[in-house]
């Protein structure tokens, strides 16, 4: 059988969407391509042995999802027609498989961390997770851990009391104690529950916290963020520390951001499973915001200047840098679940599980 490459899995799944039947060549080709990748083979438990059930499963979700996903992303201007068939196939209906299953074997709703940099599609990827899990019967809310945002005149009193503090992110601008109990009540099986939520355009752009929502049910929460799950590290470490934590003051912030993440330890406990989307460099996320702020500027609106991008980064960079604080997540076996690497054209890339 000739070898199935990416070009040709587009093919299959843009031939099969068009109204054709897969035939069975296709589906031998699918099967064989599931398991060429040993590594996202043995994330998502599929084996020579239940492959064809697998496929036969998740094929019936793709003929029947395809078009809300597609909308749905064309409608958020997001990528190509053929990545996001390649991407709904390969990535969003097995892991969203993977989380039904995970949620059966539990007795009471299960929390999923998903933390990712600005740009690596943790937004899309809870959207459409929350499209297929219905389909599948399972209600699916998601939490943003800027949905815990401290209100705006608390963190202009936090910003007298530590004028570093100039934007809202960092460790320290969060309502902890509300997101443990908010989490905790959903665990709990409360109902009604009040999920937080934060609108950034209030105040001039500053944000505050808004009307919450009211959920009744939820069997899945998706919890994501940039940090979330993130531990701290040994205070030592910022000595030596890359750029651009370079002087004696960047290293003291540094210190002070990573003791702050000692409050978040009981948040993070309650999370189930932590799924990482990990760009193939970190560096990226600098290069994703000024393409989107240049996107915006083209469309008629405000943005920001590529230096003002470049200072706003640099000053997340400083208080939890990726290097530091991110890469050794994904070598956890403890702590983290799947990794899911992103591309430098922000489609996902190998998939794998830490240790692999």
């Amino acid at each position: 059988m000739p070898e199935l490459n990416r070009e040709s899995l587009r093919e299959i799944l843009e031939d099969w969407i068009s109204g054709n039947s897969l035939s069975a060549s296709s589906r031998e080709k699918l099967q064989v391509w599931a398991l060429a990748d040993s590594l996202r083979a043995k994330a998502f438990g599929i084996t020579s042995e239940n492959v064809a059930e697998v496929l036969d499963f998740r094929s019936h979700l793709f003929t029947h999802l395809h078009p809300q996903v597609i909308a749905y992303c064309q409608n958020k201007n997001f990528t190509s027609r053929p990545l996001i068939l390649e991407t709904l196939w390969e990535l969003w209906l097995p892991l969203a498989i993977q989380l039904a299953s995970w949620r059966r074997n539990l007795s009471r709703p299960l929390i999923q961390g998903i933390l990712g940099g600005q740009g690596t599609g943790k937004t899309t990827l809870a959207a459409i997770l929350t499209l297929i899990l219905k389909h599948l019967g399972y209600e699916t809310i998601s939490i943003s851990i800027d949905d815990l945002y401290k209100t705006y005149s608390e963190r202009q009193e936090l910003q007298k009391q530590d004028p570093r503090l100039v934007w809202r992110g960092p460790p320290g601008t969060h309502d902890v104690n509300l997101g443990i109990e908010v989490l905790t009540q959903l665990r709990q099986q409360k109902t009604p529950v009040e999920i937080p939520r934060f609108d950034k355009s209030l105040w001039q752009g500053a944000g505050d916290r808004t009307t919450p929502e009211i959920i009744e049910k939820a069997d899945i929460v998706l919890f994501e963020g940039w940090f979330v799950g993130v531990r701290p590290i040994d205070p030592k470490t910022f000595d030596s520390a890359p750029d651009p934590i370079v002087t004696f003051s960047d290293k003291n912030f540094a210190r002070d951001i990573n003791f702050k993440l000692q409050e978040y330890l009981h948040l993070w406990q309650l999370l189930d499973r932590l799924i990482i989307l990990y760009p193939v460099d970190y560096r990226l996320s600098l290069q994703w915001r000024k393409q989107a702020e240049q996107e915006m500027i083209a469309s008629g609106k405000t943005g920001m200047t590529d230096e003002a991008i470049e200072q706003f980064v640099q000053y997340f960079w400083r208080s939890l840098h990726p290097e530091l604080f991110i890469k050794p997540l994904v070598k956890n076996l403890d702590l983290v679940d799947l990794v899911i690497e992103i591309n430098s054209d922000r489609s996902p890339g190998k998939l794998y599980q830490p240790g692999d």
